[in-house]
């Protein structure tokens, strides 16, 4: 099945592979729109509704099961519910899968570059075949340095709650450079999957949060 979508998305990009993850990448970033805008608009509910879950939490600290139902019964009243947000997210996982291994295929990227890097090779491998001072590193530098300004941009619209444990609210504004490291072990392809998919998610995050949902 992978193979088939491989050569599909490289034969519609008219044979550029490069072209063809972009291509891909966005078609499938579309498709999920309905479901980001879903979990925006439950974000901005529990944002609305952080200050009554605080007062809640004050008052029934130690009566867990009245401490649910009022939960519960707050988000019912904005429509939605406390587990509301887990839905879109484990909707994704199963296209997010199928991007990185179109990206990441062993087989069907050999012979296609990006101006002159191999997109199936990883950085190192391009340093060894090519050396250090060369335009396939070169590539490979700009498109790590990109996904790492995404990657920052990324952090500026992180909205650390305090109900979130203390190790996550120090760990969240360091999530987004994830994807840096993974560029610099992953092959090119990978890396431009990265690049693509992390703009479009800072892109959207920003227009979704200037609309009212």
């Amino acid at each position: 099945m992978i193979d088939s979508l491989v050569t599909f998305v490289i034969t519609v990009s008219g044979g550029h592979a490069a072209l063809g993850i972009v291509l891909f990448t966005l078609a499938v970033r579309l498709l999920l729109l309905p479901l980001n805008v879903r979990q925006a608009r439950i974000a901005k509910i529990r944002e609305r509704l952080a200050p009554k879950l605080r007062e809640l939490q004050k008052r029934f600290a130690r009566n867990p099961e009245r401490l649910v139902k009022e939960t519960s019964a707050l988000y019912a009243k904005e429509g939605s519910s406390p587990f509301a947000g887990f839905m879109p997210m484990l909707a994704q996982l199963p296209f997010m899968w199928l991007m990185y291994r179109v990206a990441t295929h062993p087989t069907a990227l050999v012979g296609h570059d990006l101006f002159g890097a191999p997109l199936g090779q990883q950085v190192a491998g391009v340093i060894a075949n090519y050396g250090l001072l060369s335009t396939p590193v070169l590539v490979f530098v700009v498109v790590i340095a990109l996904v790492a300004v995404v990657a920052w941009l990324s952090t500026r619209q992180i909205k650390i709650s305090e109900e979130q444990p203390e190790l996550m609210r120090k760990l969240a504004p360091f999530l987004p450079y994830g994807s840096v490291l993974a560029a610099l072990v992953l092959p090119l392809a990978a890396g431009v999957y990265l690049l693509v998919s992390s703009a479009w998610a800072v892109s959207e995050r920003a227009v979704l949060a200037s609309r009212p949902l």
